[in-house]
């Protein structure tokens, strides 16, 4: 169980209703992690709003992203992370061997150059916060300077969503415990 409040829409300040609505006029579930969020109204706001952003993209190409915000929820242990997002990954064009693999991706065939280049990247960030001359370099044969500006918020959002999701203790839908 959470170890804070879950904000239902009617308890919530009028910002977070308001965005609440949006996501549910748009079909999509309220997610635990957004109604822990709206405890916060200010920050709970601002956080939806850059993660609507990412998602939305603008140069990283959306199975790039999902396979790199998969592989922070694999690095922090987030059951929650990953079980979001490989509905979404899959949508996008990951494959199911891809996401079995990311444990151990790079032992894995299932990746192409410019993915490993990804999932290096993502390692390094996430877990050094430093990158090496080289990976970058092999990045930059790939990606835009606004695609890796891009690809780094991704990554810097994601593992601070993990943190607050594993930190809290946030279930899963459905009661799982992530």
């Amino acid at each position: 169980m959470t170890r804070v409040s879950y904000v239902e829409k009617g308890q919530a300040d009028p910002a977070i209703r308001e965005m609440f609505q949006r996501i549910e006029d748009r079909g999509q579930p309220i997610l635990n992690l957004f109604k822990v969020m709206a405890n916060c109204p200010h920050i709970g706001r601002n956080f939806m709003r850059l993660g609507y952003s990412i998602l939305t993209g603008e140069e990283v190409p959306a199975a790039i992203r999902e396979l790199a915000i998969l592989r922070v929820g694999v690095l922090a242990q987030s059951r929650y992370e990953v079980t979001q997002h490989i509905a979404i990954g899959l949508k996008c064009g990951v494959w199911q061997k891809q996401i079995d693999d990311l444990a151990k991706w790079s032992g894995s065939k299932e990746f192409n150059d410019k993915e490993r280049a990804v999932l290096q990247y993502t390692d390094e960030v996430a877990q050094n916060i430093k990158v090496t001359d080289e990976t970058f370099a092999v990045l930059k044969q790939y990606f835009s300077d606004h695609a890796i500006v891009e690809l780094t918020t991704t990554i810097g959002y994601y593992g601070m969503v993990c943190r607050i999701l594993v930190g809290l203790q946030i279930d899963i839908e459905g009661g799982e415990k992530a």
